[in-house]
């Protein structure tokens, strides 16, 4: 196993959380659906996350998005850089120290009108602690993040 992911799975287990590696894509998606069913739009719109209906969704790079009403569907569609989460929904706390990991939906921060998720609301504090810091650094990795094939759940 590679270091870093032998400190994460330390960390967890720290805390009393498992570690289990699963087929990563470039976009974080359980069962084909994005943000694990959470309307990427109500971050923007209403500040929290919002499940999604699996009746009201959109595909976008080749994953399922759902949403909460047709006005977020709408929106989205017509904007879907402006509210996809950045680097392709996983953890920007992983891909800051360079890994692809899962996300909690209710661990978001909005910067600069990009959202970014965390893997849960814990590492968001540590994100929050340095986000600045630790953006610049997810921005320098991703492009060697994305291409990973493996994610840390």
């Amino acid at each position: 196993m590679h270091p870093r992911r032998i400190m994460f799975a330390q960390c967890l287990a720290a805390i009393g959380m498992a570690v289990v590696l699963g087929a990563a894509g470039p976009v974080n998606e359980t069962d084909n659906v994005a943000i694990k069913g959470y309307d990427p739009v109500a971050y923007f719109t209403v500040g929290r996350a919002v499940p999604g209906l699996a009746d009201i969704t959109t595909v976008d790079q080749g994953v399922i998005y759902r949403f909460a009403d047709a006005d977020n569907r709408s929106l989205f569609v017509a904007d879907p850089a402006h509210y996809r989460p950045e680097f392709g929904g996983y953890c920007a706390f992983g891909t800051a120290r360079g890994y692809k990991a899962d996300i909690d939906p209710q661990a978001f921060s909005i910067v600069e009108g990009k959202l970014y998720l965390n893997y849960s609301l814990k590492v968001q504090q540590t994100w929050r602690g340095d986000m600045q810091v630790f953006l610049t650094k997810a921005r320098s990795n991703w492009q060697q993040v994305e291409k990973q094939t493996e994610v840390n759940r």
